[in-house]
């Protein structure tokens, strides 16, 4: 890919990671001071939606990363460090007490506003910040919204189903390989604490931080290992 339009790409995945939105070619020149006019963009952005990198939601003049995008990006992308402050909220003093843990994953259901799922073992699923998938701006149509709620009925079975395929350290599943529906991407890991296997994860829309939720999950992860 030529350089100029991978970082057309690069700010169409990071404009839509922050805002959920479509990104037009404007916002690419003003915003980021591109040295090129507004429709030498639009025709890169024309090529790169012929590629299968970007695609234009509905009737909106800008264009959204497709999973491909996504995918390339999870691959490129640095790991985060995770900040101190939150590192200090979701360390664990007892990995084995059910109930702090659920109390870690409350918050980093509020620091990721997404959705976590934690399965203390196979058949203990324990899931909170739903809402929170419900409040993001792409998940706002009641099609998905009826999708989402019928995931969540579900949850438990999906957990069981995938529990045994999921390594010991986090994966990072975008659109179609979620288990928790195209629209959704999903940071999933198990864990072997000191007498029981579990499983932890992130669920959210496929826009999210990939590196900073994969360093929470990761932090989590050693912590529930701790023996």
């Amino acid at each position: 890919m030529e350089e100029r339009k991978r970082l057309i790409l690069e700010i169409i995945i990071k404009e839509h990671i922050a805002t959920g939105c479509p990104v037009a070619s404007s916002t690419i020149v003003e915003k980021y001071h591109m040295p090129v006019s507004s429709a030498t963009v639009r025709n890169d952005m024309a090529e790169l939606e012929e590629d299968g990198w970007i695609v234009q939601p509905h009737t909106s003049a800008g264009r959204i990363p497709t999973d491909k995008a996504y995918e390339q990006y999870v691959k490129e992308v640095a790991n985060a460090e995770l900040p101190k402050s939150e590192s200090e909220s979701l360390a664990l003093s007892d990995p084995e007490d059910e109930i702090k843990a659920k109390a870690s994953a409350k918050q980093l259901a509020a620091m990721s506003g997404l959705a976590v799922v934690w399965a203390f073992h196979k058949h203990n699923v324990y899931y909170t910040g739903i809402s929170n998938l419900l409040q993001q701006p792409e998940f706002n149509q009641p099609q998905l919204m009826y999708d989402i709620s019928s995931i969540m009925d579900r949850i438990d079975d999906i957990v069981g189903e995938v529990f045994d395929t999921i390594a010991f350290e986090p994966q990072i599943m975008i659109g179609r390989d979620s288990p928790f529906g195209i629209f959704s991407s999903t940071i999933m890991s198990r864990y072997q604490g000191k007498d029981r296997v579990g499983l932890i994860g992130l669920i959210g829309p496929v826009r999210m931080d990939y590196a900073l939720n994969k360093a929470r999950i990761d932090f989590l992860i050693k912590e529930l290992s701790k023996k």
